[in-house]
C-alpha cells in the first residue's frame, strides 16, 4: 500500500499543479483585444455655440403660474 501511495504521489502532485492553473485562467479577467485603440470621445459637429451657464444649489427655474 506504501508503494501504490508513493508511486501516485508525482501524478496527484501534477494533477494539483494543473487544477491551480486551470483555476487561475479561468477567474482571470478578459484583455481588451489587440487591435482595440484608445477609446476617443467622438464629438458631434455644430455643437453648442455658448457656453453653458451652471446654476447654484437651490437654484431651479420655477414653472408655478
Amino acid at each position: 500500500m506504501v508503494i501504490v501511495a508513493c508511486l501516485l504521489l508525482p501524478f496527484v502532485g501534477l494533477l494539483l499543479y494543473g487544477m491551480d492553473r486551470v483555476e487561475d485562467w479561468l477567474t482571470r479577467s478578459p484583455e481588451p483585444p489587440c487591435h482595440a485603440g484608445a477609446r476617443r470621445l467622438r464629438l458631434i459637429a455644430g455643437g453648442r455655440q455658448e457656453p453653458a451657464t451652471r446654476s447654484g444649489p437651490g437654484r431651479r427655474p420655477s414653472h408655478a403660474a
